[in-house]
Formats: structure tokens, sequence, C-alpha cells
């Protein structure tokens, strides 16, 4: 009887560990998945690439258990391993990124290893419950653990993991938790351990635990490798990577380590992005800007008097909370987010404009580049007649188009795209557009797209006071493309196609790779 008491608590604790590794697995590959989005771009493609890997390493993993003799000490072993190889997964990455400048190979190589110590869990656990006698066993009980433990795990990461302990302590953390499982494993079995396997597990949690400590320093050591300035900011949200830089007196903006704006130059960029929509548009009482959590944008819209409402439609809230009340970014954008005639709302534009039954003068679209098919889609025809929906019947738009020079067949694609867009105000018709672009330092030649449901009138621009780079004759000199980067065959972009992103990837691989 006691022994079957003992072989009951010793189930128990085998299917909660069932628990908490599914959980530790799962959380390695999100680490993995977000780390190679980040780093490496193309999300859609990189959580397809590192999905793959993952459970064909996990297939690899449970074939491999066979050939393990001692099922109990093939488990603890496992755990120890992945407790330093997952836990140490997002530090790897980070500093072969910051000293390497590749992570491809450290990568996959870690996360082959993860998916095969992880594959090999579920059978050796079976192993074990089989071997000490549990009557109750059934392998769906395993299974099905397994899986809660996925489940929970993928609400976790994006809702509580990332906001609280960001991808350098989540992974040190949850390979603590592994090596946490190995420590009550060697407890509970402790008359079937050996001396040896002890000391490799306290030898390998002390070195967890330390790192766990030191991740924050560590974050700044990769920081201080990355970018040229002292970071002032470093976060990691449910939607991005933010940092911060200063030198002296310039700031920059960093999102997912690719540049957002420098105070230097930025002036330039948002002029053009704002102005010639604003200036063109025969009404702008109302704008809506998606994106721009900056303020930088809104701070242009403002300069105009009649402005009554501005609605600003950023993803991620803790951009436009950090530019609206943190002392040394708020002045950056003039104070803008803290006017009262603008709303900030946090949402997807493409949910926005579905929702939202409001009408606007002008739009500007400040979105990141259509380097994946999740931001391809924000330049779409789909997207696109959403657009036009919330235009007044002279509204006009503007985007943001990425460089005719390192992009040129992407940006043509976005100009064609919103000629073939449905006019709504003349059937039949496509949209109105003038595609234009200007040198800004931080991007090179850097291309916009401005389109109406009626034709603009052929005249100056009524510029506002202030402006520091655009003028009438800038203006005119902006529509003027050279032969090298002038009007292409490309096709428009649609959401069942995504030619976008294969432009843009091509585009920018010629240049950079």
């Amino acid at each position: 009887m006691t022994e079957t008491k003992s072989a009951t608590q010793k189930g128990a604790w085998l299917l909660l560990a069932t628990f908490l590794v599914a959980v530790a697995s799962l959380i390695y590959e999100l680490i993995a998945a977000t780390l190679s989005s980040y780093l490496l771009g193309d999300s859609v493609r990189q959580f397809s690439f590192v999905i793959g890997v993952f459970l064909s390493a996990m297939g690899l993993g449970a074939y491999l258990s066979r050939f393990v003799g001692a099922a109990l000490a093939g488990f603890v072993w496992a755990q120890i391993t992945l407790g330093i190889v997952g836990g140490f997964l997002a530090p790897v990455i980070y500093f072969a990124y910051a000293f390497l400048g590749d992570i491809t190979v450290p990568l996959y190589l870690l996360l082959a290893l993860i998916g095969v110590l992880s594959g090999m869990e579920i059978p050796l656990i079976a192993r074990v419950l089989e071997d000490i006698g549990v009557r109750q066993f059934r392998f769906e009980n395993v299974l099905t653990v397994d899986y809660v433990g996925a489940l929970i795990a993928s609400i976790a990461f994006p809702l509580l993991i990332i906001p609280h302990l960001g991808l350098m302590s989540a992974s040190l953390a949850f390979g603590c938790l592994n090596l946490g499982v190995a420590g009550l494993s060697l407890l509970i079995f402790r008359d079937s351990t050996t001396r040896t396997m002890k000391v490799s597990w306290g030898v390998a949690m002390a070195a967890s635990i330390g790192a766990l400590v030191m991740a924050e320093r560590m974050v700044s050591v990769v920081d201080a490798n990355l970018f040229e300035d002292d970071v002032i900011l470093s976060e990691t949200t449910p939607y991005q990577q933010i940092t911060i830089t200063r030198f002296r007196e310039r700031t920059r903006l960093f999102l997912d380590h690719a540049i957002q704006f420098d105070t230097l130059d930025e002036h330039r960029y948002h002029e053009a992005l704002v102005h010639p929509a604003m200036a063109s548009a025969p009404r702008r009482a109302h704008v809506l800007i998606l994106g721009g959590g900056d303020g930088m944008a809104t701070r242009e819209v403002l300069r105009y008097d009649d402005v009554q409402s501005v609605t600003l439609v950023d993803l991620d809230p803790r951009v436009t909370e950090l530019f609206r009340e943190h002392p040394d970014l708020a002045p950056l954008n003039g104070g803008s987010l803290s006017d009262p005639r603008v709303n900030i709302v946090a949402a997807d534009a493409w949910r926005f404009l579905d929702e939202t039954g409001k009408q606007f003068d002008v739009i500007i679209l400040d979105l990141p580049d259509p380097k994946n098919i999740a931001l391809s889609k924000l330049y779409s025809l789909e997207f696109y007649a959403l657009l036009v929906e919330r235009m007044t019947a002279q509204g006009v738009a503007t985007t943001q188009a990425g460089s005719p020079l390192f992009a040129q067949d992407a940006f043509w694609s976005i100009a064609r795209t919103l000629e073939e867009t449905r006019n709504p105000v003349q059937p039949g018709e496509g949209l109105f557009v003038t595609p234009y672009h200007t040198y800004v330092p931080s991007f090179g030649d850097w291309g916009f797209v401005m389109a109406s449901v009626a034709p603009l009138a052929a005249r100056d621009l009524p510029l506002p006071d202030g402006l520091e780079y655009l003028t009438a004759a800038e203006w005119q000199a902006a529509q003027s493309f050279s032969r090298d980067i002038d009007r292409t065959d490309a096709e428009p972009n649609s959401i069942q196609d995504h030619v976008l992103s294969g432009y843009y990837q091509a585009g920018w691989d010629a240049w950079f790779q």
C-alpha cells in the first residue's frame, strides 16, 4: 500500500512536470520566433521557419528517446540541458547579433537542440510512469497535460511574459523553470539519481540564476554594441522592441532595431509626409493619422489653425504614452499628443477603419515599411478601398511609400495600387495620385504617394510658416523622378498575392545583401 501511494505521488508530480516543461518548451519556441522576426525581419517567414524546425526537431527527439536506457536519468539530464540551452537562447542570440551581425546559424542550431530535447520529454515521462507502476497511467493523460501547458504558454507570452520580463529575462527565467523541474525530480526520485546529476544541476542552476540577476546589465551591454549613441530607454512591448538613443541634443527612435527618426533630419520626413496633403486639401477640419505614435506628424498637422480634431491610431499604446508623457520625448513633438484636439486610439489600423463610422478630410498613413505580409496588407487594394470610404468627398490621403531608389518596384507598386483603388465619388475611376520623393539622410531617397478622390488644383502649396525644409520649389522638385528611379511596371498589391512584400525584400536585398 505504501509503495502504491508513493507511486501515485510520483505520478502526480510527473504529470505536473509535463505541464511545466510544455510551458517552457513553447515559450522557447515563441522567443526564437520573436527574436528572428525582430532581428531578421519578415515575421511570417521567420515564424514559419521556426515552427517547422522546432516541430521536426521534436519528432527527431521523440525517435531518439528510444535509445535512452534509463528513462528517469534521461528525463533529468534533458531538463538540465534544456535549462542551459533554452535559458541562454535569448542572451546568445542577442550577443551574436550585436557582435557578429548575424544570428541565423546560432538561432537554428539552438532551436533544433531545444526541439530535440523537448521531443524526448513526453516519451521519457511516459516510460517513467510505467516503470514506477502508476496504475491509472494513460498516455493520453500525458498528452492532454502537455497541450494544456502549451495553451497556457501561448496566452501568457504576449499578455504577461513579454510586458513584464522581456525576451532576455524570460528566456533565463524559463531556463530556471526547467532546472527547477530537474531539481524536484532529483529530490523526489533521490534513490534513483547520482551525485553527478546533482552537482551538474547545482552548477547549472547557479549559472542561470546569476545570469537572470544580471539580465538587465546584459541587455545594456548588447544595446551599447548595437547602437552608436547612449541608450536612454529600451523596452520590449507585446508588439515590438522600443529603443531610444541620445548623443548630446540628438535623439533617435528605433523600433525592432530599425530607425524611425533622427531629430537631426526628422523634419524633412514629416514635413514631406504631412504638408502636401494638408496644404492641398480643400478642407482639413478632421484629420486621421494611422501610425505615427511618436507625435511628429501630429505636430505638423497642428500647424493649421482650421484643424478641429486629429485622431491618431497607433497599434502600440506604449509608444504614444512615452511621447506624450516622457519629459525628454514629449518636447520633440511640441507636446502635440497632449493637445485637446488630439484623440489617441490604440488599435490596429485596418480594424479601426473597418469599425469607425467617421469620415476625415485628410488621412495620413505613417505606417511601417511593407517588409512582410502582415504589413503589406496595409498597402493593399483592399485596405485602400476601406480607406477611401472614410474620406470625405474632397478628401486627400498620403502614405509613406519607402524608397524609390532602394526598392523601386515596391514604391511604384504602392502608387499603382492607389491608382487602381475604386473611387467612390467617380464610379469607374481610380484615385488621383501624385507620387513624390525627397532626401532624408537617415533613410536615403524616400518616397511618398498622395491620393485624392477628386483632381487637385495645380497650384503652389499654401504652406504654413515655420517649416524648416519644405518650400514651393522643393515641392515641385519632389514630383520629378530621374530615370533610374522612375515608374516601373510593378503590379498593384492585394491581400491575395502580396506582391509588394516581394518587391520590397528583393529591392533591399539587392542593395544590402
